[in-house]
């Protein structure tokens, strides 16, 4: 009978107090210690997947040091240093839940903003379920949305899905580009329906893009990261319309969705979901052929 694992018996992890959750199959561990954030997803008894970066830090202006740290993160967008670079370090609360943890950091001084992240694995599947909360402490309402991240190691590569929708004579992709983001360089690989991003980079590159397919790929070392959230067509988002974004450089990959764009009243909350899941075996996709054989096999787009 399939098993969870749900005690708050702590490990330290990259010198964090973390909470394992597990099954049969998977592994994640969720920091107590700052956050909210998963530092941790594996198959059992396999590596980390997630990013590990005790020393990368960016400044918050006005504020001090960011710490990336690595693995899953919950932002809110727009990107805006001062806002969105807010240091997470102090402990969380966490309270069981089904199957799972509620994670939830103190409000934000500067920004009266509160993250939380409602975590939970499935019983007998590869499978994790989170929400992303944000909810407006403060005393006037904001216009923003939860941007979720997760920093996955290098060395392996990520499928970014684009819409097939005929649209015959009309355009029917669009894709935003940052000032650093080079066409030309040779990791990025553009095809019909997919874009393919090596993470083999040595300066840093970013796309987003409204992702009506609902959901973005990494593969490495045998095994496929894939993480879906819903698309709303008739919102708006972010970055120029991006629901889906990938972020790359010489230490990390991301992939990351957003949601559309809201103005929060003081006291609301909005949540944003993402299902994530793994799968083994799988070899690395060379081309859209590869790809679609993917989302055929194991259901990507059910």
């Amino acid at each position: 009978m399939a098993s969870l694992a749900t005690s708050m018996d702590t490990v330290n992890f990259m010198g964090h107090e973390c909470v394992r959750l597990e099954n049969e199959t998977v592994q994640l561990l969720i920091s107590r210690s700052m956050g909210p954030r998963i530092l941790s997803l594996r198959f059992s008894g396999g590596d980390n997947l997630l990013a590990e970066l005790p020393d990368f830090v960016t400044d918050c202006p006005g504020t001090g040091v960011y710490h990336f740290h690595g693995g899953h993160r919950l932002w809110h967008a727009p990107e805006i240093p001062s806002r969105t670079y807010q240091p997470d370090d102090d402990p969380v609360e966490m309270y069981a839940v089904e199957n799972g943890w509620l994670v939830t950091q103190n409000v934000e001084a500067k920004t009266g903003m509160q993250k939380s992240m409602e975590i939970c694995l499935a019983k007998d599947l590869p499978q994790v379920v989170i929400s992303h909360r944000l909810t407006n402490r403060g005393l006037w309402r904001v216009m923003s949305s939860p941007w979720a991240i997760t920093q996955l190691k290098p060395g392996g590569v990520a499928i970014l899905p684009q819409s097939r929708e005929n649209t015959r004579e009309l355009p029917s992709r669009s894709l935003t580009l940052w000032s650093y983001t080079d066409l030309s360089n040779p990791n990025v690989s553009f095809g019909k329906s997919h874009v393919f991003v090596r993470a083999d980079m040595e300066e840093a590159f970013k796309i987003g893009f409204p992702n009506p397919r609902g959901w973005l790929a990494y593969w490495l070392n045998g095994t496929l990261f894939v993480k879906r959230a819903k698309y709303d067509a008739q919102a708006a988002y972010f970055d120029f319309n991006s629901s889906s974004e990938c972020y790359c450089n010489d230490r990390f990959l991301e992939l990351e969705t957003l949601a559309p764009i809201c103005t929060m009243e003081p006291g609301e909350t909005v949540t944003h979901v993402e299902t994530w899941d793994l799968f083994g075996g799988v070899q690395c996709p060379r081309d859209e052929k590869d790809v679609q054989a993917l989302v055929e096999e194991l259901g990507l787009e059910q």
